[in-house]
């Protein structure tokens, strides 16, 4: 088999072809109905929540700003995967150029490393407004709040960036037939026809850091607020508690569940037909921003009532 060196890649500059769901090509337009709306619900109701929060200050607290960085998070990643993707499963529009695939890649999996930190940072906000109530708005306040946010931006960066810096160095083969419906790094690193060690350590050490270590500090947060809760006398008291966690906890679950199980599955589960890999993977950067607005506007009377009078304000224009 041909190769392609790194000098001559760069003057070249092929396109990759992404196959879409593989074993699927006959049912793949069906399959994007669902994708299709799943993007649209991801669409309609992040951008709710930001225009929500934005206009109404009563929700300048931290809860809702860290829901409003999910938010924009949650935007960034389904607008970097299910536009291609649907045209890859209902146009046919299986070519991407090289640069472009790994810019995909890397607002991929920056964005949902950040997404990790920022259910991180909401699990702190839990664990503050629940055992330590009457200091809330001092600890948490908008300037802390800020640098939370920077700090989960710029630990997304620099841990992803260098994914297609290391990909650079690498030849590939001439066949860049990626069996995926998008640019994910493993697929891509697997194309390679040299060493490709350190891609894969990387990538294994950047998986296991950001989700060994913000599994942990949820885990962490969430048993010193089971700890305090326990403590509370009263029936009522705990459900209150325990329901201020509820939306939390169903996002961590929606987020955190299909990603282990679809990383996993990539790594290890070698028997796993393929195409169910691939279906997994787009649903893992689909549903999580489709669901979380509705768990929280569902769980949050505050913006759920916010929600309602602008849309009664609305039709009675």
């Amino acid at each position: 088999m041909t190769t392609l060196s790194n000098s001559s890649w760069r003057l070249i500059e092929p396109s990759f072809f992404l196959i879409g769901i593989p074993g699927l090509e006959e049912s793949q337009h069906w399959i994007a109905l669902p994708l299709c709306v799943l993007y649209l619900l991801a669409l309609l109701g992040n951008v709710t929540v930001l225009f929500t929060i934005w206009t109404d200050p009563s929700l300048h607290q931290p809860m809702y700003l860290f829901l409003a960085m999910l938010s924009g998070i949650d935007l960034v990643l389904a607008s970097s995967t299910a536009p291609k993707t649907l045209a890859v499963l209902l146009v046919h529009a299986h070519e991407i150029g090289y640069t472009v695939c790994l810019i995909q890649m890397f607002f991929i999996h920056a964005f949902s490393s950040m997404e990790s930190g920022v259910l991180v940072a909401m699990a702190l906000d839990r664990y503050v407004a629940i055992c330590h109530p009457l200091h809330h708005s001092t600890i948490l306040h908008p300037r802390v709040i800020g640098r939370i946010g920077m700090a989960v931006l710029v630990r997304g960066i620099l841990l992803l960036l260098p994914f297609p810096i290391l990909l650079r160095r690498l030849v590939f083969c001439q066949a860049t037939i990626i069996g995926h419906a998008y640019c994910e790094h493993m697929a891509v690193v697997k194309l390679s026809c040299s060493d490709s060690t350190v891609n894969r350590a990387y990538g294994l050490a950047v998986a296991l850091l950001v989700v060994g270590l913000d599994v942990l500090a949820i885990g962490v947060s969430y048993a010193l607020i089971l700890q305090a809760v326990l403590k509370v006398p009263g029936g009522e008291a705990r459900h209150k508690a325990f329901s201020t966690c509820g939306s939390h906890i169903c996002v961590i679950l929606v987020f955190y569940v299909p990603g282990i199980f679809s990383f996993l599955t990539h790594r290890f589960g070698r028997q796993v037909p393929h195409h169910v890999h691939v279906l997994l993977a787009t649903l893992y950067l689909l549903v999580p921003p489709a669901l979380n607005p509705l768990v929280y506007g569902v769980k949050t009377q505050q913006i759920r009532q916010r929600v309602l009078r602008v849309f009664d304000i609305k039709g009675q224009i």
